[in-house]
């Protein structure tokens, strides 16, 4: 038997990161501070699910900056089922969130963390297309 336990990726901002995936749904289950190899593991998840989604952040030496991380559609996407894709996608846009992909079939949308990372929004079944997400275009990559 194999149980799906987490995600890993790695962010420069770990107070806007997690408040993105606040802004989804998802709720801080713990927290790891690691002086000796100075870094910050957070993990989330959705409420009532195993399934988490672990942010490492890596300390930058006293006096330099963080590491950049660059390519984050190379890690390909984390999928979250939403109840509703239409208020998700409307929740997530009123707080400043680009919908790079936005629902116009009622089924599916691409939105990405302030590090880069895809994060794909399915609906449970599909909901009837609706204005203005039908007429929307995409604002970029996903």
């Amino acid at each position: 038997m194999v149980k799906y336990l987490h995600s890993m990726i790695r962010v420069t901002d770990p107070d806007a990161s997690v408040d993105f995936f606040k802004l989804l749904g998802l709720e801080e289950t713990r927290r790891m501070e690691n002086e000796k190899g100075r870094f910050t593991l957070i993990f989330l998840s959705a409420p009532g699910q195993d399934a988490e989604v672990e942010l490492t952040y890596n300390w930058p030496a006293e006096g330099e900056e963080g590491e950049k991380y660059s390519g984050g559609r190379n890690f390909g996407h984390l999928a979250y089922q939403v109840d509703d894709i239409y208020a998700t996608c409307q929740r997530l846009m009123d707080a400043g969130i680009t919908i790079n992909r936005p629902p116009r079939d009622g089924h599916m949308a691409f939105i990405k963390t302030p590090d880069g990372i895809s994060i794909e929004l399915l609906q449970d079944g599909h909901l009837e297309p609706q204005e203005p997400w039908a007429s929307m275009e995409n604002t970029g990559s996903w």
